[in-house]
């Protein structure tokens, strides 16, 4: 008997409406994830395309291998679908098996069946909804981490590249423990970040928790007079944006001091993007590092370095003497003013060091403001605003054009958008312009001053300029909007964290090690999908909105509450039509 495409079709299972059956979930999950994964590797083909420049990393070679990688049975979108999806089907299952015994219970049965269900109705009834939820999470996420950590290592043999975490600086940069070779150094495991990324948003979702119940306590103890004037919500707030601002400014300082002294702590790409903000000169860098590690001093010089700060000079266009150590004064005093004045250097008497023009990059050199500090941090953090903006725009309007995007048409929503981009842009103006104040305010304007007898390998050291300025920087946080401010921190704990493992766990690749972040990565993800269910109101941020979004459709949760919130205000009325017909809203 023949069977028609049709006939097959119309066998096939139908997709449940149930917005949250595991079928709904899966797919949902699916599609998030991949474009997450392939659409910024696409980014570079579709360039290729589009500018007619096409290269071997642009070929049709490398785009099969791409295809190969993320739409593979061991690909992310796949990992990710198997432990959200798989932990979805597994509760239902357990709630369909949970009905079936409920009626077979009500039947007539021998004692031997009675005997082997009843431990396993006894186990049923101990736990509780939300347990059952994290065991049935807990079980799809040990099997995602194994088949993502096998699909990672495979691309790694494909790529064949000795190390993969390799920072990508122009010159030749010794690590803090000169054992650990490039040649011998593995690599670190290639899904450490998204661990790292999944246990942050665990531990946040256990804090809010805490909050929640504290503040809730403090609401019922608080007498009625009173609790008129204070709201649950407010205190949440007020509590979490307080946390998250010094959350934010213990990891960036964090980051920062590892970014100038151990950037191999930090991704390779995260370190190239902080280098691209801060526009520093890699001779700059090395310097500062071999400072830290005595290898270039201002009292007894660099014998293998002696020529880095000198050409540095020079191509800044001073003379190459501003930038030897045996010739810049190490102390300040009369000693130092003596020595500026015989290689020409102004503006710094009583001072050691070198000159400001140099630690400066050359920043405000055509409007003759190279030697100034106040000018090269303003200077700088204009330049970073206007830059921001760019960033921060598609990151500010994206969201409500997915979600709200009638909302554009009215004016003062525009605008409102528009300076919370401004506000987020001045955040990241104040930070870098706050650094380089900092470091300024140590070296020139006043410490360094105050104490000339103190030699400026300890200013210019890794306790001095530096660490002020990586202290200093993360308290531009407090310009940042309060809700916004959460998102913030938790971006650099991630990085915090692993910058604070070391580096000889990180790259070992042992059994231990692996088998405990195959561990924090279960426990993680399992907290992270349990809370989605049962406590969405400890969520929030891209948490929030990505697992709402999954779990339970873009008609759930806060998706739905804007879309109320926007459909109760008043409408725009048409204009009224000659036979006196009702105006329509428009919405």
């Amino acid at each position: 008997m023949d069977f028609s495409p049709n006939d097959i079709l119309e066998k096939l299972p139908e997709l449940s409406d149930d917005l949250t059956h595991p079928s709904q979930v899966a797919i949902r999950t699916f599609a998030l994830s991949l474009s997450l994964s392939l659409g910024p590797s696409l980014v570079p083909f579709v360039l290729s395309f589009v500018t007619g420049r096409r290269s071997q990393k642009t070929g049709l070679a490398a785009l099969r291998k791409v295809l190969r990688r993320e739409l593979g049975y061991d690909s992310f979108a796949s990992a990710v679908t198997l432990a959200i999806g798989g932990g979805a089907a597994l509760k239902r299952l357990w709630e369909s098996l949970e009905a079936k015994e409920g009626k077979n219970s009500e039947q007539k049965q021998t004692e031997s069946d009675r005997c082997s269900r009843s431990w396993l109705l006894y186990f049923d009834s101990r736990l509780s909804s939300c347990q059952k939820t994290f065991i049935a999470n807990l079980f799809t996420s040990s099997i995602s981490i194994l088949l993502l950590q096998a699909g990672r290592r495979r691309s790694e043999r494909l790529r064949n590249i000795p190390r993969p975490g390799a920072i990508p600086f122009p010159y030749t940069y010794t690590p803090s423990n000169p054992s650990l070779t490039p040649s011998v150094r593995s690599s670190p495991s290639p899904t450490l970040d998204l661990t790292l990324l999944v246990l942050v948003r665990a531990i946040d979702v256990a804090f809010q928790s805490m909050i929640l119940k504290l503040t809730t306590k403090t609401e019922a103890e608080t007498p009625e007079p009173v609790k008129g004037k204070r709201t649950l919500n407010k205190d949440k707030f007020l509590l979490t944006t307080r946390l998250d601002a010094l959350v934010f400014w213990a990891c960036s300082a964090r980051i920062m001091w590892c970014f100038f002294y151990q950037p191999e702590r930090l991704p390779s790409t995260y370190v190239k993007w902080i280098r691209t903000l801060a526009g520093v000169d890699n001779r700059l860098l090395r310097v500062l590092r071999l400072i830290r590690s005595r290898e270039w001093t201002y009292t007894r010089g660099s014998p293998t370095q002696v020529t880095l700060l000198t050409t540095y000079a020079k191509d800044l266009g001073y003379p190459s003497s501003w930038g030897d150590p045996l010739r810049v004064p190490a102390f300040g005093g009369p000693s130092a003013e003596r020595v500026w004045e015989l290689i020409g250097v102004k503006g710094r008497q009583g001072l050691g060091g070198i000159p400001c023009e140099l630690v400066h990059g050359g920043v405000g050199s055509k409007m003759s403001l190279a030697g100034s500090c106040t000018g090269n941090s303003g200077i700088r953090g204009v330049k970073a605003f206007f830059e921001a903006v760019l960033v921060y725009l598609p990151a500010h309007f994206l969201p409500v054009l997915i979600t709200r995007p009638q909302v554009l048409l009215r004016p003062h929503r525009v605008l409102s958008t528009f300076l919370a981009t401004c506000r987020s842009a001045a955040f990241l103006s104040a930070f870098i312009s706050s650094f380089w104040l900092s470091v300024c305010f140590t070296r020139t304007l006043a410490l360094a001053r105050l104490f000339p007898n103190v030699s400026h390998d300890f200013w210019d050291g890794p306790h001095g300029c530096i660490l002020a300025g990586c202290l200093m920087c993360g308290s531009s946080i407090w310009l940042e909007n309060g809700r916004r401010r959460g998102e913030m921190a938790l971006y650099v704990l991630p990085r915090a964290i692993r910058a604070c493992i070391p580096d000889k766990i990180i790259r070992s690749r042992n059994r231990v090690v692996t088998a405990l972040e195959r561990l924090t990565f279960v426990l993680s993800l399992s907290t992270l999908l349990t809370a989605a269910i049962h406590k969405p109101e400890s969520l929030r941020g891209l948490s929030r909105w990505g697992l709402a979004f999954i779990m339970k459709g873009p008609h759930a949760g806060f998706w739905q509450r804007r879309k109320k919130n926007f459909e109760t205000r008043p409408g725009t009325p048409e204009p009224v039509a000659s036979n006196d017909n009702s105006a329509i809203s428009l919405h």
